[in-house]
Order: structure tokens, then sequence, then C-alpha cells
């Protein structure tokens, strides 16, 4: 997807919507309707208003726009702001989408090229993202409970971190350069509930000498026992699934990845475990060589050791980036999860998050000290 021409950018674009209403129909909370709305505003905001959007990357993001189908629609944005009904919603999604495709298809608009196809593939990320969102609302399932595997020891070598220029490159994979990576050994897959249950049955809530400073302060604060939406950790766990059609409570096989943790959390329990959590180049070399060697990803969003950065050369943000510049106090999650599109599942995927945030699909795997 991140070389597509018009074509198959057409398809993906219809498929991404039709997930999203899908989604919508399960929950048509105000927060939901709002971030729908969302997915038709950014196509007009870069599309079908914007003068410049052939030329991509280097276009004035601040240029000449035209009025948009809905005059209402940055209102119904604002959380206070009116808000429209489902059916509203779906006309105007509706009404972008077709706007978006006739450009797409419209001879000499958008030529197969990187800069004309910028923005086209930037609402692809952002809308699928959304759906991503809306899914960690639902909760619709969890990934599938695993055997234990053995860890994978890797030998050093010189790795290339993140991804080379061509295409479409989210911002925080920019760009390709080269690292030394000393040998190391790295858990075949996530951190599973059984062993997340003996650290908390150990008292790994009320022992600060897991904690950092600031995971043990977070703690107190919050009056935090176990990780987000859990409601009991004892003799299994069970889980609030979340809003709409999906509310209510289940029990969760323990071989199933942890989920909803916090990097405060990981690193607790790779301090008790006698482990660490991986840094970002093991994790991206030992998804993109293991797959042979029972490596598992993709079934939670991980956290990994360090702060949150960009790479060397990346820059600012390109106009329409649905990746903003990692703020002060963030953390880095890999990979993807199991509700992420089979498009965007790579191993040089990075994604930005607060080190207390707990809202997406999260969780970790560990390395030997």
């Amino acid at each position: 997807m991140r070389r597509a021409g018009r074509e198959l950018l057409s398809l993906a674009l219809l498929d991404s919507r039709n997930h999203l209403l899908q989604r919508l129909a399960q929950d048509e909370s105000p927060d939901a309707l709002r971030l729908a709305v969302r997915a038709g505003w950014y196509q007009e905001h870069w599309l079908s208003r914007h003068v410049q959007r052939s030329r991509g990357e280097a276009c004035d993001p601040a240029g000449l726009r035209l009025a948009g189908i809905e005059p209402a629609v940055d209102g119904w944005l604002q959380p206070e702001g009116p808000l429209p009904t489902p059916e509203t919603v779906r006309a105007y999604l509706a009404d972008t989408l077709e706007l978006t495709l006739d450009l797409l298809a419209a001879p000499g608009e958008a030529a197969e090229d990187d800069a004309a196809l910028h923005f086209y593939r930037c609402s692809l990320l952002h809308e699928d993202r959304l759906g991503e969102t809306l899914a960690q609302r639902l909760r619709p399932g969890a990934p599938a409970a695993r055997p234990a595997r053995p860890a994978l020891w890797l030998p050093a070598q010189r790795w290339m971190l993140g991804s080379a220029p061509g295409g479409f490159v989210p911002h925080p994979e920019r760009w390709a350069h080269e690292v030394a990576v000393p040998e190391f050994e790295i858990d075949a897959q996530a951190v599973d509930w059984a062993a997340y249950l003996e650290f908390a049955s150990d008292g790994g809530y009320d022992r600060p000498e897991f904690w950092s400073e600031a995971g043990w302060n977070w703690l107190q604060r919050d009056g935090r026992r176990a990780p987000g939406q859990v409601e009991q950790m004892h003799d299994g766990v069970l889980v609030a699934r979340g809003h709409g059609a999906s509310a209510g409570l289940r029990r969760v096989a323990l071989h199933q990845p942890v989920m909803h943790v916090s990097r405060h959390e990981a690193e607790a329990w790779c301090r008790w475990a006698g482990r660490r959590l991986p840094t970002e180049p093991e994790w991206e070399l030992a998804a993109s060589q293991g797959a042979g060697r029972g490596f598992v990803w993709g079934e939670v969003w991980e956290w990994v050791a360090g702060s949150a950065r960009l790479w060397p050369g990346a820059g600012k943000p390109a106009p329409g980036s649905p990746d903003a510049a990692p703020a002060e106090g963030q953390g880095v999650l890999r990979g993807a999860s199991f509700v992420t599109r089979t498009r965007w599942r790579l191993p040089k995927a990075r994604r930005f998050a607060a080190v207390e945030d707990d809202t997406l699909f999260c969780g970790f795997r560990s390395c030997a000290l």
C-alpha cells in the first residue's frame, strides 16, 4: 500500500470506509460519531478543498482551500459542539468519499507519483487508524491464546533501523540508518496473562522496588491495582469489553497476550522477572529475522525501552501526516495489534504514546539482562 497507485488506492479507501462504518454501526455514542466525522473532514481538508493537493509534501499546508460541503462540520468535531445524528454522519461520509474517489480517478488529477498520491495514502492510514481507535472502544475479541515458546538468541550484527525513502513512509520511520546491535536474547512472543498474574500475585502492585520513581508515583496517584479494563486478577482475568454492542465482561484465556498495560507496568514486570524491555533495534531486528524461528508479533502493540524520538534526518512531519512529532515523556510502541489492518503490518512500524497510556491494545515482551 505504501507504493499503491490510483486503482489500488481507490479500492483500499472504499474498503477502509466500509470498515469504519461497520465499527460505527456497533457504537453510535457521541465520541464514536465524532471520530467517524474526522474521516470525512480529513479527506475534505487535504484533498477536495486543498488546491495544492497534487504537490504532496511540498505544498503549503496553510494555502488556499475551497469551501466544504458541510458548513457545520468544524462544530461537530468539538467536544461540546452540536452533535449530528448517525444518519447525518453517514451521509457526510458518503459524500466526502465520493469526492475523494472522483478526484483520484480524474484524468491528470493524480499522477502515478509519490507527490500526487501523498494525501490519498495519508488519508488511508488516517482512516484505518480511526477504525482501530473505534475498535479500542468496542474491544472486539482478543488475540489467540498460544502455548509458550522458547526465547530466541540473535547474534551481534549491523542493522538498518527505520525505512528508506520511496513511496509513502510514515514520519516515525524516517529515515533508515545503520546501528550496531550486540547479541541478545528476546521472548518469542508477548508476555501472556499467566506470567503477568504471577507478578500481581507476588505483590507486584505493592512493592516499590519493581517500579521506577515515575511509575510508582503514577501507581499511587491513580490507585492502580491491575492493567486497564481488568476487573479481577485472581482465578482468571475478567475484562470489561467496552461500549455499545460489545459492552460486558468476559473471562480471558491465561495464554493470551497481556493488553492495556502502561509502560510503567511493563517495566515493573520486567524488573520482577529479572529481565528488561527490548530496545528498538532489537525488536525490529527480531521481528524482521525471527519469523522462521517462531518469533510472533502483531497481536498487540509492544512497549520498547527508551524515550520517543525521531530518527536522524526526519525533520518536521509532512503536511497531512497522521503522526505528530513525539512529545516530551512519550514512549514507543512497535509492531501492530490484532485489529490493525494487514496493509499497515510492517516490522518498521512505530507509534508514540504517553508512558501511562493503556488505551491501545498494548502489551510487551522481554529480553535477558
